[in-house]
């Protein structure tokens, strides 16, 4: 008997021995499918929590598992704690998928949240499709996440590198005309569909783009092209070491263009640590990323009057592990909370294919903590549509666009007329089951 047809007899013994449909005399949901018991649902991820891409990143899911206590300690969703699972792959593909395996067919999760990285999470795609496994908000820009026919079961969240590289790249062309634009890509899908995105508004400026393999920590002749190039501009699509190392390789080489970073690369505070510590000391973090443009799609801790930002606060107060709120944790908790809707919207007894109709029926109209609305729908599993772009100063970012929003290809970039949402007054969504 093969392992889906086992699961699927399993679920339905449950389901006929709780009633199906009905709510055991506790209270809570029945239990309804692989990861889902009267009490529990399990959820699994994975994130580099040691490697080159440990800083930052290693904090979303400390971020995450705090909302979800929070929201445990408030009585779960319909009865049910999240047990929420996450697990080291050192931003290693080979890693991913042993570790993804075992979420999946050893500890049995009902759903993966937020697994992190283009080439980590590519490497686990087909099999979490082919296990009938929701896939959701993976942490990643890439377009892999977008594509409902061939993987129904992934989702994308954070708006993808294309539409961002879009806005940014834009606002760019518009302010610096006359500049000669140098790209500084990782060698994946990250680098790919940003330059993609850059090229729509920039192609006759960009004099050169230059590629980083992830783990190659010489990046110097990279840099040094750029220069070589005549790149008086450099917007980075890459991870937040790499930033920190592309600027130590200019400061070596006496090469002072203006600079751009995706969001993924900018965290003024991680990236001006990175700074200090790779320069033992030599060089200010907190002032060399003056004047960086950047973009952002959610509250960030230097927000102080955004509600969802004094929420985090609270929430990390209550159930965090220590160390100041970050953006990063700030993403982990807004990652929970937008599962927590779709979760509610899946009903009291929630199913693998449930969740991903719930998500796809709410779709578009799922608000929360993001600047800009969501694109989900049957036809796309796309995440957010949009974000601003930023200037860094020291350990914060001004806003110097309004929201703007648009999607893949030639669609046209718009500024967001929508006003963001509040968060509810106990922190908890209540989203409603789609009907």
């Amino acid at each position: 008997m093969t392992r889906r047809l086992v699961v699927a007899v399993v679920a339905a013994l449950l389901l006929a021995g709780c009633g199906a449909g009905g709510r055991p005399s506790g209270g809570g949901g029945a239990s309804s499918d692989v990861g889902v018991t009267p009490t529990a649902v399990k959820i699994g991820a994975h994130y580099p929590l040691t490697g080159v891409a440990a800083p930052g990143y290693s904090e979303i899911p400390v971020g995450a598992k705090a909302y979800f206590d929070f929201v445990n300690a408030a009585g779960g969703v319909n009865g049910r704690k999240i047990d929420y699972i996450y697990k080291d792959d050192g931003y290693i593909p080979t890693n991913t998928t042993q570790v993804v395996n075992e979420l999946v067919l050893k500890d049995q999760v009902f759903a993966m949240l937020g697994g992190l990285g283009t080439p980590t999470h590519g490497a686990v795609l087909d099999f979490l499709n082919g296990e009938g496994v929701p896939d959701v908000f993976v942490s990643s820009g890439s377009l892999l996440w977008n594509q409902p026919k061939r993987n129904p079961m992934t989702f994308g969240w954070q708006p993808d590198y294309e539409v961002e590289a879009k806005i940014l790249s834009q606002y760019v062309a518009q302010t610096f005309p006359t500049a000669k634009v140098g790209l500084f890509l990782q060698n994946d899908d990250l680098g790919r569909d940003a330059e993609a995105g850059a090229r729509r508004y920039l192609d006759r400026q960009i004099v050169s783009a230059v590629r980083y393999t992830p783990g190659n920590t010489d990046i110097a002749p990279q840099v040094a092209e750029l220069q070589a190039a005549g790149a008086d501009f450099v917007i980075g699509f890459n991870v937040p070491s790499y930033t920190a190392l592309s600027q130590l390789a200019a400061l070596r080489l006496n090469y002072k263009p203006k600079w751009a970073y995706s969001s993924i690369g900018s965290d003024p505070p991680l990236v001006g640590g990175l700074l200090a510590r790779l320069s033992q000391g030599q060089v200010s973090g907190s002032t060399m990323l003056d004047g960086v443009l950047t973009t952002q799609y959610l509250h960030a801790p230097y927000d102080a009057n955004s509600p969802w930002v004094q929420l985090w606060r609270k929430v990390w107060a209550a159930h965090g592990s220590g160390g100041e709120l970050s953006s990063f944790k700030i993403y982990g908790m807004a990652q929970a909370y937008s599962f927590v809707q779709v979760l509610l919207a899946a009903g009291p007894n929630p199913t693998r294919k449930g969740l991903v109709a719930a998500l796809e029926k709410i779709g578009t109209g799922l608000r929360g903590p993001a600047l800009a609305p969501y694109r989900f729908t049957p036809d796309s599993h796309a995440g957010m549509s949009g974000t601003m772009v930023t200037r860094i100063r020291g350990t914060a970012a001004d806003p110097i666009t309004p929201v703007r929003v648009t999607d893949n290809g030639a669609a046209p970039i718009t500024d967001l007329a929508q006003q963001p949402t509040a968060p509810p007054p106990n922190g908890v969504p209540d989203q409603k089951p789609a009907e």
